[in-house]
């Protein structure tokens, strides 16, 4: 059974890399050539001028080339992963994967390159002679001794940065769980006995990285398979393991790991028995890090030490030991800056980085990618997973500002807070879209009801509501289970800085019910009706809080039917002149941002609802910076159909132009027409705007809804919203699918004083 298991792993393993095309990686371009012009620019004669302008003034490469964010992984294949030496060949699929990480988690483009040369000296000629190619290069799986000479000739020669991942970048993430082990254990860099196997390139690395923080070079004590590496020695000795070697007597392993605060392994599976651990100091903390076997299994080593703290290599144990963690980020800032080196500095920087971010709370991303997972800072959890979003910000920025505050970077960045906030919207999409709504939601402290309170994305969303803003999230729901379902997910939610609402046991439960009535006594809502609502209906009691001016506005809908939570918005909050004018989706595609209306609340709605779900539209784009630009879409393009659709938007096209509204519509149009200018110009010259349209007003809810489905579902659009216009920010209502970012970004939105946009 097993081994039916192993083959299906294998082939599941190589049908991945082999289909539907060979291989994990392809070129695209990035200009259009789809005529004789673009032709003419991206080759000749067009490509002279940047050719001319690179050889006057060599930096300019990175304007007009891709080589300011083009890193090279260059390898000889002689020490890949778990498999040794296998050749420079059978290594490219390894390299392959280390460019996909490179674009996946700091979109930076990336070659591997496979050298058929054993000779280090001649490697490192090769590489070098590679530098006008690229911004960096990323030295990878070479054999010790060699990858050390490679890495030295190259770094002397080259002015980009070199950067050798399985010796740097391990010790970078060793680092980070050393630092953040030793925190938990409540001892210091410089008190610690350190024993290590391996003396590798990683092994090395890491304990150079752990002398930078801090401890002492008497205090380490190294040992490989000949035993100690002691003074005097002379078998299966490097330069390397020399600076290591002890003035003892001691020969094995279980001599030296007496005492020992910490064990750090890059050898081999079984070196460290149980009743060596045994020996170890309190709280012993254990990275057994060969792959795929490591030195003790965690279970092993907790038999014999229940409280140690635990890393391995492994995915399926917590603490992987994970160089994805640092190389994308440390080259995003190095190239960002023009780094030309990486030196200890920003190495340090990236250690920190990476330590600080675990001790924060777990973002929902995250949570997401590792459900079921405890992701709360601890002995379990010394360091983020990959998935981590807010990586790239948090230790690119770190890096980048250690390589300007230490001179090595060539270009350095004139304001470092933005160009944080730029690497965040890299991966957070809506992030800087959604600045100018934060910045306005900070003038104001208003108090936001969650009606599912009780939901995970809510509370994560509360709880970065307080990290983040100035707002106070207000949350309906039992408190024991708010508080269990908090310690499920790892949430560290002060509970003191919510308000929570308890359906079954509040005081203002009698006030509630009393106004819920008043409200509806003429609508056949009787008291006793009226009291069981507000026990059961948390929708209706988010608006009898705002009604009664206890919340400035309300969230609800993550889950149940929009129409269904509309019908109690409205009956309680559509009064003194509000009412439901239409909901507007802003989809957030790899182009720029595109709104669409009305989604959800009218199903076909008359000239008079849809010029005002227009006129929503613009005073809602506005609030994200933008000069609203909108199309009146239908199946009838400028007059040339009397159908239905056709008629409502061309009364509602007279109705704005009566209104003289200050902003640009046009229609009634095909929404090719209204995202193309140029089949636009084609069929109506004389356009009210020019450029493509970037909110799109539809007849009925289906075409609505149908598009903004299609561009989250096929176009990997991101939505915020929908923003349910017209109720004067008193009320929001979301869609289940939404995700605890997406609640956060309805949390500003709703918190934004009408004043700002009305």
């Amino acid at each position: 059974m097993e081994e039916l298991r192993q083959d299906n792993l294998r082939q599941s393993a190589l049908d991945y890399h082999a289909k539907p095309k060979p291989g994990k990686l392809e070129i695209r371009a990035t200009k259009p050539l789809a005529n004789g012009r673009d032709l003419a620019r991206a080759y000749s004669p067009g490509v002279a001028e940047a050719s001319l302008a690179i050889k006057e003034d060599p930096d300019t490469a990175r304007d007009y080339t891709a080589r300011g964010n083009l890193v090279a992984v260059v390898t000889n294949g002689s020490a890949v992963l778990g498999l040794g030496n296998i050749g420079p060949l059978a290594a490219k699929p390894v390299m392959e994967g280390k460019a996909v990480l490179f674009k996946k988690f700091a979109d930076i483009d990336c070659f591997d390159i496979e050298v058929a040369e054993k000779d280090p000296e001649k490697l490192a000629e090769i590489v070098c002679a590679l530098e006008p190619s690229f911004g960096a290069i990323n030295l990878e799986d070479i054999k010790a001794p060699d990858c050390f000479i490679v890495e030295k000739i190259c770094r002397e020669k080259m002015n980009i940065p070199v950067f050798h991942d399985d010796q740097h970048g391990t010790a970078i993430v060793v680092g980070a769980a050393a630092t953040n082990a030793l925190r938990i254990a409540k001892k210091n860099f410089e008190d610690i006995k350190i024993v290590s196997t391996g003396g590798g390139a990683a092994g090395i690395a890491c304990l150079n990285m752990l002398l930078k923080l801090g401890v002492k070079r008497e205090n380490v004590w190294l040992c490989d398979i000949e035993g100690l590496v002691y003074k005097g020695r002379e078998a299966d000795m490097t330069p390397q393991k020399a600076e290591y070697a002890q003035d003892s007597d001691l020969r094995t392993l279980d001599d030296v790991i007496e005492g020992a605060d910490m064990f750090l392994g890059l050898s081999g599976p079984g070196v460290l028995k149980p009743e060596m651990v045994q020996k170890m100091a309190k709280q012993p903390i254990i990275f057994a890090l060969a792959n795929p076997n490591p030195e003790i299994l965690p279970d092993v080593a907790r038999e014999v030490a229940p409280d140690a703290i635990i890393a391995t290599g492994r995915s399926d144990f917590p603490n992987q030991v994970n160089n994805v963690l640092c190389f994308p980020f440390i080259f995003r800032g190095a190239l960002d800056v023009g780094a030309t080196t990486i030196n200890d500095e920003m190495q340090i920087a990236c250690v920190e980085g990476i330590a600080k971010l675990a001790r924060q709370t777990t973002s929902a991303e995250a949570a997401a990618a590792y459900r079921g997972e405890k992701l709360t800072f601890g002995a379990d959890y010394l360091i983020p997973k990959p998935f981590d979003p807010r990586l790239i910000g948090i230790v690119a920025s770190a890096v980048a500002k250690a390589a300007m505050e230490t001179g090595v970077a060539a270009r350095p960045l004139e304001n470092l807070d933005a160009y944080k906030v730029q690497l965040d919207g890299s991966v957070f999409k809506s992030a800087l879209l959604m600045r100018p709504v934060f910045d306005a939601a900070a003038t104001a402290r208003r108090r936001i009801v969650f009606a599912e309170g009780e939901d995970e994305r809510v509370l994560r969303a509360a709880n970065a509501m307080i990290e983040e803003t100035t707002d106070t999230p207000i949350l309906i729901g039992r408190p024991d289970v708010i508080e269990m379902r908090c310690e499920r997910a790892g949430l560290p939610l002060d509970l003191g800085a919510v308000e929570i609402v308890n359906p079954e046991n509040d005081p203002r439960y009698r006030d509630y019910w009393g106004t819920y009535h008043e409200l509806m006594a003429r609508r056949g809502v009787t008291p006793d009706l009226a009291r069981a609502i507000m026990r059961t209906n948390s929708t209706a009691i988010a608006g009898v809080m705002v009604h009664r001016e206890e919340a400035d506005s309300m969230i609800c809908g993550t889950f149940g039917q929009y129409l269904w939570h509309l019908k109690y918005v409205r009956e309680i909050l559509a009064r003194d002149g509000l009412h439901a004018q239409g909901a507007l989706s802003l989809m957030i595609l790899e182009d720029g941002p595109l709104f669409v209306a009305d989604t959800h609340v009218h199903h076909a709605p008359t000239p008079e609802q849809i010029m005002e779900t227009v006129c929503g539209a613009a005073r809602h784009v506005s609030r994200f910076g933008l000069k609203p630009k909108i199309a009146l879409c239908s199946h009838s393009q400028f007059g040339n159909l009397d159908s239905d659709s056709g008629e409502r938007m061309r009364a509602a096209m007279n109705l704005l132009i009566r209104r003289e509204v200050n902003f640009d519509f046009e229609g009634e149009m095909h929404v090719d027409a209204a995202l193309d200018p140029e089949t636009r110009a084609r069929l109506m010259p004389n356009s009210r705007f020019e450029g493509a349209a970037n909110v799109l007003v539809f007849a009925n809810t289906d075409a609505a809804s149908g598009v903004r489905n299609i561009l989250k579902m096929k176009a990997g659009g991101l939505e915020v919203g929908p923003i349910l216009m017209g109720m004067g920010n008193k009320a929001h209502i979301v869609t289940p699918s939404i995700t605890s970012r997406g609640l956060l970004n309805m949390s500003a939105i709703a918190g934004t004083p009408v004043a700002h946009y009305s």
